[in-house]
């Protein structure tokens, strides 16, 4: 059932993204003023995100800064980096850095949708009584999300159309977040 609905969601999102932003790349050549000196960081905006979450034997922190350029009021477009340190103490410990470029469209001011193309590199380190296992590769990630804005902050969710459990780093294709930009 759950597979049905993530499947459904992504279709619907990809139908939004294939024949919505076509009529928004041909609204920017009639509503783009000719650009002025100094005017393209007039357009920019800087954000990212930061995670912390500790216990006693458990670290995960995260720290991904991001700037998009706004082309107008209805699309964006922009980069980010990312770093991430995860450790269990005594089993496991991941290195995870790269990343991404996004696309952002705003069909009304309350609503945005999103597509993120991710690439990132793992280090993963298994640590048990047999000894130590070390495993490092690169993962892409498709993401198409959606969510509601308020001003300079978006609450959703996206969803990794690349996503193999089998290969993945993330336990799930869906991810809720909190997008915020100045």
């Amino acid at each position: 059932m759950q597979k049905n609905g993530i499947k459904t969601l992504t279709k619907l999102l990809l139908l939004i993204i294939l024949f919505g932003f076509p009529f928004v790349i041909s609204a920017q050549e009639k509503t783009m003023p000719k650009a002025k000196t100094g005017a393209f960081w007039e357009h920019v905006q800087f954000g990212g995100g930061l995670g912390l979450s500790i216990s006693n034997d458990y670290t995960d922190i995260t720290i991904a800064p991001s700037a998009i350029y706004n082309f107008n009021e209805h699309f964006a477009f922009g980069t980010s980096l990312q770093y991430s340190k995860l450790k269990q103490k005594n089993y496991y410990s991941s290195n995870v850095y790269g990343g991404s470029l996004i696309g952002l469209f705003s069909p009304m001011e309350e609503i945005q949708l999103s597509v993120e193309l991710e690439e990132v590199n793992v280090n993963n380190q298994y640590t048990d009584m047999g000894g130590t296992l070390k495993r490092s590769f690169w993962n892409t990630g498709l993401y198409l999300g959606g969510g509601y804005r308020q001003d300079n902050v978006t609450i959703g969710g996206r969803i990794n159309v690349l996503f193999d459990k089998d290969k993945e780093i993330y336990g799930s294709a869906f991810m809720p977040f909190v997008r915020v930009f100045f």
